[in-house]
């Protein structure tokens, strides 16, 4: 292709949008298809309806295996389905996987299946040439709920746009595990933040499992690469609506402002598995929080959407345009200087 080549992360939205459309849509089963910001594919064979998706984890180096199967499974959670199944491809590089080093690998997979409840199934593992890092792909299976689906192009002009925990949770911790040395942490400050993962954890599905008990329930979606503002516009994008946010509602991860300064980045485009966005009638809003609440979860009201298609951040009261990431800001840790 000629041009210029493309940043790290998704492909431009226009991009891809362009590729969906020309995809043949003719199938009967399939309920839910490729689109920008479907969390996963819902197909109906006879009677049965399964949820599948599929998502690599390619930044991580530590813990990549609860990155894996925690990821995957909140995307299923997102479209109101129950994760169960899991199909992993390891590529390993060359040089620097032993015996023992791929032992290590397979028994945090196990554990993170046994604590996600997902029962591993199958995979293949390879050394491969051209990387220096273990690359993992995930392929998990899920059944529906008795929610039933739940599509992020549900979104509706007045419904209330929800968000639990703080941003970006993900990106704080990953920075901390893979670049500790360019960070002016303590060691316990370090360990705290390295440890989000768990505490209070990237996985979502209680949190949209608890939204969706409570009702009025329109779209959920899982921010994840290109962060916060990223997932927001997928939302707006999928529902035709547009939406109007407010910077001062947003909650931040508590390390945040600690860590993301020494790689300049803006904490709405990082990585930020671990919050689920959730968009509701307005009138079963503040159920849904204090359902959350009392399960220990933290949440917030952050705006709206709309019926007119500008997708607008309010800072102090002002506003202006969503920012737009060409990539994930956790990639410019990543990147040469």
């Amino acid at each position: 292709m000629a041009g210029d080549a493309l940043p790290l992360g998704k492909l431009p939205m226009p991009l891809l949008r362009q590729f969906l459309q020309e995809l043949p849509r003719d199938n009967p089963d399939v309920v839910v298809g490729p689109g920008i910001g479907e969390d996963a594919a819902v197909i109906r064979f006879g009677e049965t309806t399964l949820v599948f998706k599929t998502d690599p984890i390619t930044f991580a180096a530590h813990d990549i295996a609860w990155y894996l199967v925690t990821i995957n499974a909140n995307d299923i959670a997102c479209m109101g389905g129950i994760p169960e199944y899991l199909l992993v491809t390891f590529l390993l590089p060359p040089g620097t996987t032993t015996a023992e080093s791929a032992q290590t690998l397979f028994r945090s997979l196990l554990q993170a299946c046994e604590e996600n409840q997902v029962t591993l199934v199958g995979g293949h593992t390879e050394i491969t040439h051209g990387i220096d890092r273990v690359i993992a792909v995930g392929f998990m299976v899920g059944s529906l709920s008795q929610h039933g689906i739940v599509r992020s192009s549900g979104a509706r002009p007045g419904d209330a746009i929800l968000l639990s925990k703080g941003v970006p949770l993900e990106a704080t911790s990953l920075l901390a595990r893979e670049f500790p040395d360019r960070l002016d942490l303590d060691a316990q400050t370090l360990e705290r933040a390295r440890n989000l993962i768990y505490d209070p954890g990237i996985s979502v599905r209680r949190e949209a499992l608890i939204a969706l008990s409570c009702a009025g329930v329109t779209a959920m979606h899982d921010p994840t690469e290109g962060g916060l503002a990223t997932g927001l516009a997928e939302i707006a994008l999928a529902s035709g609506c547009g939406l109007q946010v407010h910077l001062e509602r947003i909650p931040l991860v508590d390390l945040a402002a600690r860590v993301l300064p020494a790689f300049s980045m803006d904490p709405l485009g990082a990585l930020a598995s671990g919050s689920l966005i959730v968009c509701c009638d307005p009138e079963r809003a503040e159920a849904i929080l204090a359902a959350w609440d009392q399960a220990g979860i933290p949440g917030s009201i952050i705006g709206a959407m709309t019926e007119a298609p500008d997708l607008v951040l309010y800072r102090e009261g002002q506003p202006g345009p969503l920012p737009r990431f060409a990539s994930d800001e956790v990639t410019k840790a990543f990147s040469p200087a």
